[in-house]
This record gives structure tokens, sequence and C-alpha cells, in this order.
């Protein structure tokens, strides 16, 4: 038994692009740029984690190794 395909409701035109983005795929990279922003201009907000000494460890010798 074959499948029924779904037919589109306007086909399209040879050479056209009709690209619709919903309205978040704008909005949260725009968002995230401001917060950024934000923390960049007043960095008294942003606070720095206390982290494992091992993780702290392997992210300078990564540093280090990447460095040279």
């Amino acid at each position: 038994m074959p499948a029924r395909t779904h037919t589109l409701p306007h086909p399209a035109t040879p050479g056209s692009v009709d690209v619709r983005l919903p309205w978040w795929a704008l909005a949260l990279p725009a968002l995230a740029f401001v917060a950024l922003l934000v923390l960049i201009l007043n960095p008294v907000d942003a606070h720095a984690t206390t982290g494992d000494p091992a993780v702290t460890h392997f992210v300078e010798r990564v540093q280090q190794i990447v460095t040279r």
C-alpha cells in the first residue's frame, strides 16, 4: 500500500526562496547578546564561582598546551 504524500499549498517558483523564522529565532540570540553586553559593561554583577581544584588544574593545563 503506497504512502500518501502531502502537496504544498503554493508550489515554489524557480529561483525564489521563502524562509520564515519564528519570532524566538531572532529574539533569543538578541537577548543573549544584550545579557552578555550588560555583564561586560557592569562586571560587578558577574561573580566567579569557586570550582573544584582538579577542574581548575585541568583548564590551566589545556591553556598551557594550546599556547605552546
